[in-house]
């Protein structure tokens, strides 16, 4: 079986211009077939602040209403994922870049409105694997934005971690899925303002332990818990840390069942 490596890139990483080119120089150092999935930063609020929309959090999750799904379809499936494509180009990576409406790759549906309305916000039903196969055969490298849709008409925010979970999981049906969720940090710490305090390894019995001890912090809860999703869907190996571990052999924390 062919190897390949789905690659999630947080908004922390994209919204500074030279630590992207840093990380897209790593990503196209990957041999063989790749698919990229990238989040979206703090531009779309930066943006909504400026044309004075209101943007609501509610427990710690963004509220996407009408005039917000605006905002981030323009600037996740826009501004960003074209600039990720070009310069993808540039380094000589031949790819293209997709909503969830393209080819129907990633379908959603609209989250209920109860106990919490989020709004435009979808969870993913289904992934075209057929059409990914079919780029990756073409040498042509995947660039997914987290906007999906619901095959009626309506695009969706939908989370970048789980889109990366859902395309790693249908993937593996043709590959041998390495699933890389790269962000600012060398892994999961154990200590948060210590850089070197890397957990090289949690299954699921140490994410309760460290769960219980307050080390995972709650953005990292859900990021966990997709990976864990994955590898019970039959993607290979999972792991979360800095860029330079989908090159190089370097500290980073790897999840296991």
């Amino acid at each position: 079986m062919d190897k390949l490596q789905v690659v999630k890139v947080g908004g922390n990483v994209i919204e500074n211009r030279e630590s992207l080119n840093d990380f897209l120089v790593d990503f196209t150092k990957i041999r063989g077939a790749k698919i990229l999935v990238h989040g979206g930063g703090k531009e779309a609020t930066q943006m909504a602040h400026k044309l004075n929309i209101p943007v609501q959090i509610i427990e710690g999750r963004r509220i996407t209403d009408a005039a917000n799904l605006e905002i981030i379809s323009m600037l996740y499936a826009g501004k960003l994922n074209k600039t990720i494509v070009a310069l993808l180009q540039a380094y000589k990576c031949d790819s293209l870049g997709l909503t969830g409406a393209d080819g129907n790759s990633v379908v959603a549906e609209k989250r209920s409105s109860k106990p919490i309305d989020f709004g435009f916000v979808g969870d993913v039903v289904s992934v075209n694997s057929a059409l990914f196969n079919l780029l990756l055969n073409q040498k042509i490298t995947p660039v997914c934005c987290a906007i999906t849709h619901d095959k009626n008409g309506q695009l969706l925010n939908t989370n970048a971690d789980t889109i990366a979970s859902e395309i790693a999981s249908s993937m593996s049906e043709y590959y041998e899925v390495t699933l890389s969720y790269c962000f600012e940090k060398k892994g999961v710490l154990k200590k948060l303002m210590d850089e070197d305090s890397v957990i090289p390894s949690i299954n699921s019995n140490q994410y309760e332990h460290l769960k219980k001890e307050g080390i995972i912090n709650e953005g990292m809860l859900p990021k966990i818990k997709n990976c864990f999703e994955a590898l019970k869907k039959g993607v290979t190996k999972v792991r979360i840390g800095n860029s330079k571990m989908i090159t190089e052999s370097i500290p980073h924390t790897q999840i296991k069942l």
